[in-house]
């Protein structure tokens, strides 16, 4: 773990003498109905002008970052914010200062976005974005993408639904296979296999993995497979969801998987795991009661909520969920749901 990502876990503090500044930043990322993103372009003469960035700004003793990035839209664009979900806490080391980014998704306004500190505008299709900031500018007509706003136009990238196995055996499979194919005609959504109880023998176990590797190949869905399988099967597979055990013990051994990587947590101390092997998510939970952790206590939407602002990358709420909690969860920092028994479609 580096020690900007270190920092992301814990409350900001006075730096010591001669140390960078370290700054706390509200950052909105403002999506249109249909998801296209609002980039702003720094104007001249201010540090790093002419790159784009997010709208947003310092937090102010006293505010929240929902209360920061309201103010600050209003400064800056003109605008009302009227949805706003918290998001991913982010830590960013720049040569002269350390940036704390509370970075918040925006879907909702009163208002035209208006350049009100002289600052072009850009609306853009996040997932067209070149993330080699180096290379590609923007806009046709010059600018970079500032390397703090990389990191979220990634994670934007990621489906709000995670579909979690549980087909028990070989004659579960075909009823499993059509859950599946509804999840994923209703839209985008990462799935994972997961069967480390299977009533099987090992063949119609591979079996089953290749059916659901098929169908999500056919259509563009990521998979992944949990690391209670054959390790040979994590390179199939689109990446690798750890178990907490998991990712604890890669993590001692500084060995990060290739491909897609998440890691289950329940805990902070699982989620420092996720963070020193630079997972590209996390899933937290249990949140709400459910039948597979019957008798134990969840974590309810503020435990969620505390933990997750820790995690430093996007988290998916686990346990109880469905879509009918899915809003509730978003606006507890969630980047999405993800279920096992659960409606997703």
């Amino acid at each position: 773990m580096s020690s900007a990502d270190g920092r992301a876990a814990q409350a900001a503090e006075s730096p010591p003498a001669g140390a960078k500044p370290y700054i706390r930043v509200a950052a909105g990322l403002i999506l249109d109905a249909g998801g296209r993103l609002l980039l702003g372009q720094r104007p001249k003469g201010k540090p790093w002008e002419d790159w784009w960035e997010l709208p947003g700004g310092k937090i102010e003793p006293g505010e929240t970052v929902q209360q920061a990035l309201a103010r600050e839209l209003d400064e800056e664009l003109g605008i009302h914010a009227t949805r706003i979900y918290p998001w991913v806490t982010h830590v960013h080391e720049y040569p002269k200062t350390i940036v704390e980014l509370a970075f918040c998704q925006v879907t909702a306004w009163e208002g035209e976005p208006r350049g009100l500190e002289n600052q072009a505008l850009l609306w853009v299709d996040p997932g067209a974005v070149r993330l080699d900031v180096a290379d590609h500018p923007v806009a046709p007509n010059g600018g970079f993408l500032l390397p703090a706003a990389t990191p979220p136009l990634k994670w934007l990238r990621l489906p709000i639904r995670y579909r979690i196995s549980a087909i028990g055996g070989p004659e579960g499979v075909a009823d499993w296979l059509d859950r599946l194919r509804a999840d994923l005609d209703a839209g985008p959504c990462l799935v994972q296999f997961r069967e480390p109880e299977w009533a099987g023998d090992e063949a119609s176990l591979a079996a089953a993995f290749e059916a659901t590797l098929d169908l999500c190949r056919r259509r563009a869905a990521p998979c992944l497979v949990n690391s209670a399988h054959p390790r040979d099967w994590w390179a199939r597979a689109g990446g690798v969801h750890l178990r907490a055990a998991d990712a604890a013990a890669l993590a001692a051994a500084d060995e990060r998987p290739a491909g897609l990587l998440a890691v289950s947590a329940h805990d902070a101390g699982d989620l420092a795991h996720a963070r020193a092997l630079e997972a590209d998510f996390a899933v937290l939970g249990h949140v709400l009661d459910t039948p597979s952790h019957a008798g134990e206590t969840p974590l309810g939407w503020a435990g969620f909520q505390a933990l997750a602002a820790t995690a430093g990358r996007p988290v998916f709420a686990l346990g109880g969920q469905s879509l009918q909690t899915a809003e509730t969860a978003r606006r507890h920092g969630a980047h999405g749901i993800a279920a096992i028994r659960g409606a997703l479609a």
